[in-house]
């Protein structure tokens, strides 16, 4: 055995060839081809797969039982593999309590640091709280300077503060001071004497302060045991807090020393606290622990939301989401304004009540009157109310009105029907908790600073800045002792987060906010700050979402891993990477069943000059993505404006969006693309013409809207969550498939419907696995399991359904069908063939009909999603918005997708692409670029026009700098 290699020899799983290939051990190596080649399968399915196996089977047989059986891979042998870690693109976790900084441990450490070295604050003054030992407050008395020249000593008064601003009388506590040897006590500021028969009158229903002179003493070497005696009692006494009083000269004197109530001498009042809480007005703070700065425990929680940071709350933008509406036209969403409806009666009441007309504008009504119905009065008003009936009859009662929401409030915290509470949260949006403001941690937790920042303040700036807070921190030589290693690992962290990229991003961001691109560069930087050696890591496009300023970058991060001694196998189509990998195989030389075989591997330079490899071609130049001749014009054209965007890092920018081109929105990450073309073009167009219910993000207005007649955003979320979704039911594509099935001779003389073949409802699906083909094994601590079905064996249906052929093929052996061999197949039903056809130009002819939606990259997702509008009739006014479709195309595959989205702009539609892929931005008929930066640098329009305009002029534009190169090729 080569302990310099990993040798496979007879890989034939899905749909390898029997493929045999040698990869160098500690390289940095990669794996290319066309989408569906079989890349991935022999990346992960292969490789990854059986050396999972492997270290199963190392572990006891009492663990492997949680674990279940992992099938070897259809392989004859792989020898030189290393224990392997994969690094896909797996979205990151739906939990709401994730964030980057949880994610990343960062958080875990934060905690840390500010439990060991963090300065609580009083609430009320704000001052600082030290919590300090009987030793430590003796040290601190005998460090007081002499006051006076010569040997004198200083004199003090160690007093305690038995009352701090408490209501009563407190006769009996004084004679109890007495009684107990007490001679003096200073009440409310002035000096009294304590004997049996001293009344001092003091306000039953007022506040007082009273400290108990334990004793008067001169700070000497002999007195030392005295001084710790009296202080241990007076803290006794007080229960943590003592005073101390000395005198000081004239020239001494500051505004922040106390005077006393002799007017010759002036005194200064120090004040010690032996628990953790303000002197001055006695709050306790709890103790200062890791679990105190954590918003996913009890003890660091804001106790309204649960650390959650947001409550759901109903949202009066979605309850009235078009101002320019009267309430006669539908205003008022939720209720509709039929006098003979229940709630069409309340309205007319109500507005009958207030004075306000039916025929006018929401926007055109005065603030108080809408204010009024849509929240009530402080008190509510009682008002009565009438509704006639079709029938004539009137129906009289009377309402306590606390507004359309506080009506919604009640009804949903009221009903038991879950289709009510449903309808209702229709209306309902995530709104920051108005009781810690959104920063999910209780008051507590952030009086606790570090350099007068506390720890929402630290994670809710880019990582950027964080590191460099962390970098120029100082601290006292204690501090270093106790703080030292959990800085070092706090700073390690956040270098690894900025070397691959994501130096935008927060550490307070959720996690279910991040693209899959992102999450897969976070789980790269924690393993770069593992450190291990000798490792086997396998990763899925780490350039997806990174724009070419930043790749650089990214690439001087896997090759550290790989030079530690790691060995780096990594599925990219990014020309930079490819040629920057020290092994590169090209795997093809089609998709599907036309792929499986290794086309060229070798050093790059040998590949290149394969005259086989398809990609080969296109490293040379041979082929290349071709530059429009001429660019669809943009002048005098329709668009639509965006007035006014300030969502997250947008700053108040105006955008003006061409119709009838295809536009390209660019930038570097956390520039604010996804924020303006998602969050406020889409969900404001989404609301005006699709009548949805989505939130928009903040902005003035938008105009030209009524240019459009249908948004629709194509994004990588995938088109499934289960074995149960696929291609086919997403498509619609099963419902003529099945009624196919059900109009043979076979399934007529059976009286078989085409529900007979549906996996979803029982009948002709399998019993056993209820139509899934798996048996899902939950496990408790890790995720769900999926086993095929011991019964139907992965078909799904029950013997008798099997029976009925089409053209020789059952049920089963369609769905196990390619795209491309389907739409052979199926060639003469227009009604199957046609939608087949769309799937394949957009380079998905090699999955199959029946493929598992769970199996499908986010790439694939989309562009079944975008197959899917395809092959709807166009109404030549639609806007397309789509999400980095190029995400897992190989150069090949993204010249098909442009065919794909030019005729979409050709038939009259509007075609807006949120992309990093050169190829894809030359080709743009429209450039938007935004930036200059991502995070706080970023939410600017740094340039926008045609590619060569922005190549050509815009110094500023990183985008500029590349595209100029670009359109050089």
């Amino acid at each position: 055995m080569d302990k310099n290699k990993i040798i496979i020899r007879g890989a034939r799983e899905h749909n390898l060839k029997n493929i045999n290939l040698d990869l160098p051990r500690d390289k940095f190596i990669v794996f290319t081809g066309l989408s569906g080649s079989g890349k991935s399968t022999l990346a992960y399915d292969t490789i990854f797969a059986e050396g999972q196996r492997r270290y199963l089977e190392s572990l006891s047989s009492y663990a492997r039982q949680f674990l279940g059986q992992m099938d070897k891979p259809d392989i004859d042998y792989i020898e030189g593999l290393s224990p392997a870690i994969s690094i896909d693109q797996k979205a990151a976790s739906h939990n709401p309590r994730s964030t980057v900084g949880t994610v990343t441990e960062i958080h875990d450490y934060l905690r840390l640091l500010y439990a060991k070295i963090g300065i609580p604050h009083c609430p009320v003054c704000g001052k600082e709280i030290a919590k300090l030992s009987i030793d430590e407050i003796v040290e601190k008395i005998l460090g007081i300077t002499p006051v006076h020249s010569g040997s004198a000593a200083t004199a003090i008064e160690i007093t305690s503060p038995v009352i701090r601003e408490k209501k009563g009388e407190y006769s009996t506590l004084l004679l109890d001071l007495f009684r107990r040897g007490f001679a003096e006590a200073i009440i409310n500021g002035k000096k009294y004497e304590l004997t049996p028969k001293t009344k001092i009158p003091l306000a039953r229903y007022k506040k007082h302060n009273i400290d108990v002179l334990v004793d008067k003493v001169a700070i000497t070497d002999e007195n030392i045991s005295r001084i710790f005696e009296s202080v241990e009692k007076a803290l006794k006494l007080s229960g943590g807090i003592v005073k101390v009083k000395f005198s000081i000269p004239n020239s001494q004197f500051t505004k922040k020393s106390q005077i006393s109530n002799t007017q010759n001498a002036k005194y200064q009042e120090l004040t010690f606290n032996q628990n953790l809480a303000c002197p001055d007005h006695g709050v306790a703070f709890p103790e200062m622990e890791p679990r105190l700065f954590s918003f996913n425990s009890p003890f660091g929680a804001c106790p309204a939301c649960e650390g959650l940071g947001v409550k759901k709350e109903i949202d009066p933008q979605l309850v009235v989401p078009d101002k320019n509406r009267t309430i006669a036209q539908g205003g008022i969403l939720p209720w509709s304004f039929k006098k003979s409806s229940y709630y069409g009666g309340i309205l007319k009441a109500v507005m009958d009540y207030y004075k306000i007309s039916d025929f006018v504008r929401l926007r055109d009504i005065p603030p108080e009157k809408m204010r009024s119905l849509l929240y009530g009065e402080k008190v509510p008003d009682i008002i009565p109310v009438r509704i006639h009936s079709r029938g004539g009859s009137v129906w009289k009662f009377d309402i306590t009105w606390k507004g359309i929401i506080g009506f919604l409030e009640d009804r949903y915290f009221k009903t038991e029907s879950d289709a009510v509470r449903g309808e209702i949260e229709k209306y309902m949006s995530q709104n920051p908790c108005s009781v810690c403001g959104g920063t999910r941690y209780r008051q507590e937790s952030l009086l606790v600073t570090i350099k007068e920042k506390n720890i929402h303040e630290i994670s809710t700036v880019s990582v950027s800045e964080t590191l460099k807070f962390f970098r120029q921190i100082e601290l006292t030589a204690r501090e270093k002792m106790i703080a030292g290693k959990i800085l070092k690992e706090i700073q390690n962290r956040l270098s690894f987060l900025e070397d691959v990229g994501l130096g935008y991003l927060t550490l307070a961001r959720s996690a279910n906010t991040l693209a899959g691109g992102e999450t897969q560069r976070i789980r790269l930087a924690s393993q770069i700050g593992s450190q291990l050696v000798g490792v086997l890591y396998i990763l899925d496009e780490p350039s997806i979402g990174l724009h070419a300023r930043d790749n650089a970058r990214l690439l001087e991060t896997l090759l550290k891993l790989r030079d530690i001694g790691n060995t780096l196998i990594v599925i990219e189509h990014d020309e930079e990477t490819m040629r920057a990998a020290d092994y590169l195989v090209d795997i093809g030389p089609g998709a599907g069943k036309l792929g499986g075989k290794i086309v060229a591997e070798g050093a790059p330079g040998e590949v290149i000059q394969n005259k086989d490899s398809l990609t080969a071609k296109y490293l040379r130049g041979d082929l290349k993505i071709e530059i429009p001749p001429n660019r669809r014009p943009v002048k005098n054209k329709k668009s639509i404006l965006v007035r006014g965007a300030a969502e997250h890092n947008l700053k108040n920018i105006s955008v003006e969006f061409p119709l009838k081109v295809l536009t390209c929105v660019t930038g570097v990450s956390g520039s604010g693309k996804s924020t303006l073309v998602e969050d406020v073009l889409y969900k404001s167009l989404s609301n005006k013409i699709m009548h949805s219910l989505e939130r928009p993000g903040r902005h003035r207005e938008i105009l030209g809207d009524h240019y459009v007649d249908k948004v629709i955003m194509i994004d990588q979320s995938p088109i499934g969550r289960t074995p149960r979704s696929n291609p086919a039911t997403y498509t619609g594509l099963f419902t003529p498939i099945r009624a196919l099935f059900a109009a043979t001779k076979d399934a007529k003389v059976r009286g078989y419907l085409p529900g007979r073949f549906s996996f979803n409802i029982p009948g002709g699906r399998c019993d056993n696995c209820a139509g899934e083909g798996f048996l899902k094994i939950e496990m408790q601590f890790m995720p769900d399991v999926y086993l095929p079905c011991d019964v139907c064996r992965g078909k799904r249906y029950n013997r008798e359904t099997l029976e009925v052929k089409y053209k020789g093929k059952n049920i089963a052996e369609v769905l196990e069908m390619t795209v491309e061999e389907a739409a052979d197949f199926f060639q003469n039903f227009p009604a199957i063939a046609d939608p087949l056809k769309v799937l394949e130009d957009v380079g998905l002819g090699y999955i199959q009909l029946g493929q598992s939606a769970t199996t499908l990259s986010g790439g694939e997702a989309q562009r079944i999603k975008l197959a899917t509008e395809l092959a709807r009739r166009s109404t030549g006014n639609t806007l397309y918005i789509l999400d980095e479709p190029t995400t897992g195309l190989h150069f090949d595959d993204i010249k098909k997708l442009l065919g794909v989205l030019n005729r979409l702009v050709d038939a009259g539609n509007s075609v807006v692409v949120i992309e990093h892929n050169l190829d894809v931005i030359k080709t743009a008929d429209w450039v938007i670029d935004l930036g200059p930066e991502g995070g706080e640098g970023g939410g600017r329009v740094v340039a926008a026009g045609p590619p060569e305009e922005i190549a050509k002029y815009h110094k500023e534009s990183y985008t500029a700098k590349f595209l100029k190169e670009a359109l050089k090729k």
